[in-house]
């Protein structure tokens, strides 16, 4: 085989890896805004709701300044060395969001504190990147299906706004959400999907960033809070579904760009796509 030859088929096979990764990162946003679809109405069954009145304004504000005070505590914790601090705080916010899940799911004596308790062990004793995935559908699934059914439509869409703009100031303009993520990275928890680029890739063994592929869950549970909350009003109706396949496009044209060697703000484009998909699905159900 002349070097030619050796260059294409690497190029070809590069090409394969990109879009077997660019399908499966999809899958998990997809999965994510199903698992919360059908949590949706168990959550409200149970009154795990984040905010009394879903259509008061001021929720996406609220919301909104509680990101903006979290994420500034944890760059000050990780710039001062509260790293471990960092860690423990973050493990207990997962481990508690995955009780909520269990508690709906499983609602039997003392299975879902044994499923929580088993579950956060394992992330702190082996967080390999697959642990983390599976772990961050569920996290990521009952985050949407608690902030979906809390939030009315127009509240919901003036989060996604602010949102989208938020991201792409913190990613490209003071890029202190590019300093998180990969500080984040470091702590190895279920707030990311982590696919490889290579199978002996491992998050344990701390190989480089750029052998893996990474999304921030909230790329996949801010878009989904729509479609939760446009299930929650119209059932599983033309706006739900406009909004699904709105996100999943949005998805591909963040993926056309996202593989060129920087990080990239994903809510513009998957908060765009799912608010397109909505309106045009809402429009297509008045005709």
């Amino acid at each position: 085989m002349t070097e030619k030859d050796e260059e294409k088929e690497e190029r070809e096979e590069e090409k394969s890896t990109s879009i077997a990764l660019f399908i499966c990162m999809g899958s998990f946003i997809l999965i994510t805004q199903i698992i919360a679809i059908l949590l949706a109405a168990p959550f409200d069954v149970a009154g795990m709701t984040a905010f009394e009145n879903p259509d008061d304004p001021l929720n996406p504000i609220i919301f909104f300044f509680i990101i903006i005070a979290f994420t500034a505590l944890i760059l000050a914790l990780f710039k001062f060395g509260g790293q471990k601090l960092v860690y423990f705080v973050m493990l207990a916010a997962v481990a508690i969001t995955i009780y909520y899940v269990l508690v709906v799911i499983l609602p039997y004596a003392f299975i879902p504190e044994i499923g929580t308790l088993a579950l956060a062990i394992l992330l702190y004793k082996y967080p390999e990147w697959y642990v983390l995935d599976a772990t961050g559908l569920i996290i990521g699934g009952g985050a949407a299906a608690i902030f979906g059914i809390s939030l009315g439509i127009l509240p919901v869409l003036l989060l996604m706004i602010i949102l989208a703009v938020y991201d792409a100031i913190s990613v490209y303009k003071t890029k202190h959400m590019v300093s998180l993520a990969e500080s984040v990275i470091e702590l190895r928890l279920p707030i990311l999907f982590v696919l490889p680029r290579n199978w002996s890739f491992s998050l344990m063994r701390g190989d480089e960033m750029e052998d893996g592929f990474y999304m921030g869950l909230g790329d996949a549970i801010i878009p989904s809070v729509l479609v939760v909350s446009s299930f929650v009003t119209y059932e599983f109706a033309a706006p739900t579904l406009g909004a699904l396949v709105g996100t999943l496009a949005g998805y591909a044209v963040l993926s056309t760009i996202a593989g060129r060697g920087k990080p990239h703000a994903g809510l513009p484009f998957l908060n765009s796509g799912a608010i397109l998909g909505f309106v045009m699905g809402y429009m297509a159900m008045m005709v």
